[in-house]
Order: structure tokens, then C-alpha cells, then sequence
């Protein structure tokens, strides 16, 4: 028996254009929908209604499934995906897979089963392939982290072009012996954000010293820990660039704890901005997503793929600002 796949593999389209043909749906050309029709009668494809039926009734529940429900950079987005959700009759259901596949794989189930109409993904452990065949399924949208290449709807900022700007600022202000403080994982924002600092050094004509770079995994601890290391090398660096400011403002705890003064003995940058940045003695030089407008964003996103209001694949990079406070300069 044919399947809705074979249908849209003969027809050269996606899944998703195949079930819109078959419910009439009007943003189709007509072209499309003729070579659905035929692939559909070559294949003698017949729909289950039944299942149809079943897959048009609403949940009016949205999955937002996050790496690390503790790490304070996800509230203000969760805030923009909430706030939209609620203007369009949604609720939302956080999911917190602390990176585990496994876990991961329960709430996907959930949505495969149509107990919620979407899902934002913050960061993904499974492959592209698997990415892929999901959002076939149902409506998902990728946040922050996402897969290259993929024919998936994903929102986020320039990562590399980020850390490029942190590390000039830094280079700018005189410094040469710059330290690299990242995150050793597989999300894309980790590799270019490492890739926006070696590119800034290498144009300033500055060697890239692997040395200089230590790592952990977005906590203060991990920050605290990562600085020790690099304080411990001769010549020790002058200034650190960290890709999240909670690693930052442990790196800072760190040099004040060997008597360092921030910024006079080492500066510091941080990345995302989060609230505690501002607040901290000395205020945090950090780069700064926009993270309710990622958060409401991507929550638009999803909606105008659950409603079939937009067909195309949409990747969507948002604007960063360097905000530059007392840990780099007075």
C-alpha cells in the first residue's frame, strides 16, 4: 500500500505540500497540485480519513523543549513564545531534556501523537535525518540552535559575526594574550563562536594558541573553573572572551580570588546578556541576543506553519549588540 511519502517522493515535493493538496488547501499552485493528482492516481494513494480527521483537532498546546530549564538565558525567550502563544489561544509545555536523547525522544512521542499541535526546539540531540523526517510530520520550528542545511524553519542570531565583534572590542583595547573560555558540545553556537574569535585574532595578526582556550558547560562553576586553568599559564592572558556570561561572571570570581582586578588585570566579555549581567560588580561587557524577540519570533513562526499561512522554509537571523560595560572598560 502507497503512502503519503511515495506520494510526495514521485511528485518531486514535500509531505507537507502533499497534505495540503489532498485538503484543498488554496496556496498551492496549480501546477503542484496537478502533479500530486497524478502521482496520487499512479500510486492509487488512498488518505485515511480517519486519521485526517484525528490530525485536525487542536491540542491548543505548544511543546518547548530547552536543554537546560536552570540556565537563565532560556526565560526571557520562553517569556516571547509564551506571551505570543497566549494571544493566539495556545498554552505552552516546557520540556526540559537536559541534552538526553532519551528524554528528548518521550516528549517527540508526545507531539507524534498529536497531544500538541507544534514545538520549538531550543536544541536538538537528534540527527538531521531525524530532524528532517519530524518536521515532515508535524509543524516545528528551530530557536537559537539549529541544524545547517536543513529544510527546517529555524530563528537565530549571527553567532560567528558575535564573538568577531567581542574579540575586536577586546583587541581594540590593546589586548594581544586573549584567552577563549567556550562550551565543548554539539551545538552550532559553540563551534562559531570559537570560530568568530580565531577569525578576529588572525586579522589583528595575532596567533591562535590553543593554550588559550579552556572549556566548560555554561555554568558559573565551569567559568570559575575554565579561569583557573588559563591563569595558571606564563605569560598569563590579559583578557577572556566567554560565550555565556554566566561562565564569564565566574571567570571573574576566579581573577578576583588571585587578587586580579577586572578590568585593570584582565577583561572580560561575556555573551547573551542575561539579566544578572547588569547587576553584577563589575558590570558585565557582553554581546546581547534579543531574547524575548527570539522567543516571540519563533512562536510567530510555528503558528503560521500550524495555520498553513506559510509554506516556504524561513531562517531567520536576528540583530546582536555589543554592550560594553565595567569588565572591559572603566
Amino acid at each position: 500500500m502507497s503512502t503519503i511519502n511515495d506520494v510526495a517522493k514521485k511528485a518531486g515535493v514535500s509531505v507537507a505540500t502533499v497534505s495540503r493538496v489532498i485538503n484543498g488547501n488554496s496556496k498551492v499552485s496549480p501546477e503542484t497540485v496537478e502533479k500530486v493528482k497524478q502521482a496520487i492516481a499512479e500510486l492509487d494513494y488512498r488518505p485515511n480519513l480517519l486519521g485526517r480527521a484525528l490530525r485536525k483537532t487542536k491540542s491548543e498546546r505548544i511543546l518547548v523543549l530547552l536543554p537546560n530549564i536552570a540556565n537563565p538565558f532560556y526565560a526571557e525567550i520562553v517569556k516571547g513564545i509564551e506571551d505570543v502563544a497566549n494571544k493566539n489561544g495556545y498554552s505552552i509545555m516546557l520540556c526540559n531534556t537536559d541534552s538526553n536523547q532519551e528524554r528528548e525522544k518521550k516528549y517527540i512521542k508526545m507531539l507524534k501523537s498529536r497531544l500538541a499541535d507544534g514545538a520549538i526546539l531550543m536544541a536538538s540531540e537528534m540527527t538531521s535525518d531525524e530532524l528532517t523526517e519530524l518536521a515532515q510530520e508535524v509543524p516545528v520550528v528551530q530557536c537559537c540552535e539549529y541544524k545547517v542545511g536543513l529544510p527546517i524553519t529555524h530563528v537565530s542570531i549571527d553567532n560567528e559575526l558575535a564573538a568577531y565583534k567581542a574579540v575586536n572590542h577586546l583587541i581594540g583595547l590593546g589586548h594581544k594574550k586573549i584567552a577563549f573560555i567556550g562550551a565543548k558540545n554539539q551545538f552550532l553556537s559553540s563551534t562559531l563562536r570559537l570560530e568568530g574569535y580565531i577569525r578576529a585574532l588572525t586579522e589583528a595578526g595575532i596567533e591562535y594558541d590553543p593554550q588559550y582556550c579552556a572549556y566548560g558547560d555554561y555554568s558559573y562553576k565551569s567559568g570559575f573553573r575554565a579561569m583557573k586553568q588559563l591563569l595558571a599559564l606564563d605569560p598569563r592572558p590579559t583578557a577572556v572572551f566567554c560565550v555565556s556570561d554566566m561562565m564569564a561572571i565566574g571567570a571573574i570570581r576566579s581573577a578576583m580570588e588571585e587578587n586580579l582586578s577586572v578590568p585593570d588585570d584582565l577583561a572580560v566579555c561575556g555573551f547573551d546578556n542575561i539579566y544578572f549581567a547588569k547587576m553584577f560588580k563589575p558590570t558585565l561587557t557582553t554581546i546581547s541576543q534579543p531574547m524575548y524577540d527570539l522567543g516571540c519570533t519563533a512562536m510567530e513562526l510555528l503558528l503560521n506553519i500550524i495555520e498553513d499561512r506559510d509554506i516556504e522554509t524561513i531562517h531567520y537571523i536576528m540583530e546582536h549588540e555589543l554592550i560594553i560595560r565595567e569588565s572591559t572598560v572603566k
